[in-house]
């Protein structure tokens, strides 16, 4: 019994018709006649009836069937396994993140490349918007992105939710009040994360809510230099709680009337091709949050 004997006879099984099974497998029609042939004769049974118009399982061959399926699966599943531990062996996984997080990153890729260490890492960070569009594009295969709704078309497991403030130099006039709302950062000078990050959008969004677009003074690429701009009072700075809440030299008010939060999450690309080196690194990937 060969391999190939159990694929013509599930074709011919599921098309009742030598023609159609033949051109399904784009092979000639008497060869998948002549081994099915073979395959009756080695097992003494006739495996179709092809009295009628139709080709049609005999009792023996209805018998026979779930077998021919479950073997060529198991042969399949077989393939598919040695792929994915190829792939582990010498797989590529491309890697993007924000600037800033608390997500212990460098931890859960220094154990994925212990435990797979011919797989390549490549490491990239940007911009929530660029990174986002890397997922799509397939040229990232997973991302840790700030964000308020998951993207469409990537799936997000959220890692953090965090609170975002503002915050202030500790001689500015604010700092005696814990609280601002939204309305109350109109026409004020913002230092602020650049176009396309979590935070800008979340910001950007609520001022519009509000009826104004946000006065941003000073751009910075990390959290960190935006709270330095802010501690030598050069501007309000919006900035994740955590770093507000500790930097020397600043003072952290909560945003209210909204409040505004931010979540880190994991994202991935829902369709499309998704790698062994890539499915590995989701599937242990911790999850912080709810």
């Amino acid at each position: 019994m060969e391999l190939h004997q159990l694929v013509y006879l599930v074709a011919v099984a599921e098309e009742a018709s030598f023609t159609r099974a033949a051109a399904r497998l784009r092979v000639a029609q008497p060869g998948v006649s002549a081994q099915v042939r073979k395959l009756e004769r080695e097992l003494g049974q006739e495996l179709l009836d092809r009295s009628g118009r139709e080709v049609r399982l005999t009792a023996a061959g209805a018998a026979v069937l779930p077998y021919a399926r479950a073997a060529l699966a198991a042969v399949e599943g077989a393939r598919q396994t040695a792929a994915e531990l190829a792939g582990l062996a010498r797989g590529r996984l491309a890697i993007g993140t924000v600037t800033s997080h608390d997500v212990d990153l460098p931890g859960v890729l220094a154990d994925f490349h212990a435990a797979h260490p011919g797989v390549e890492i490549t490491l990239t960070e940007d911009t929530t918007d660029r990174l986002v569009e890397g997922l799509l594009s397939g040229r990232l295969d997973a991302a840790v992105i700030a964000y308020d709704t998951p993207p469409p078309d990537l799936g997000v497991r959220m890692l953090t939710d965090e609170a975002i403030d503002a915050a202030v130099a500790t001689g500015h006039a604010w700092a005696r009040r814990s609280a601002v709302r939204i309305a109350d950062l109109r026409d004020r000078p913002l230092v602020c994360l650049p176009g396309g990050t979590g935070i800008r959008g979340i910001l950007e969004s609520a001022c519009a809510a509000a009826g104004f677009a946000p006065r941003v003074a000073f751009e910075a690429g990390t959290p960190q230099v935006v709270a330095r701009l802010a501690a030598r009072g050069l501007g309000v700075a919006i900035l994740p709680a955590s770093i507000a809440r500790g930097f020397d030299g600043l003072h952290a008010l909560r945003i209210t009337r909204p409040a505004l939060s931010g979540r880190l999450g994991l994202a991935w690309r829902r369709t499309g091709p998704r790698s062994a080196a890539a499915a590995a690194f989701l599937a242990r990937f911790p999850s912080h949050g709810a």
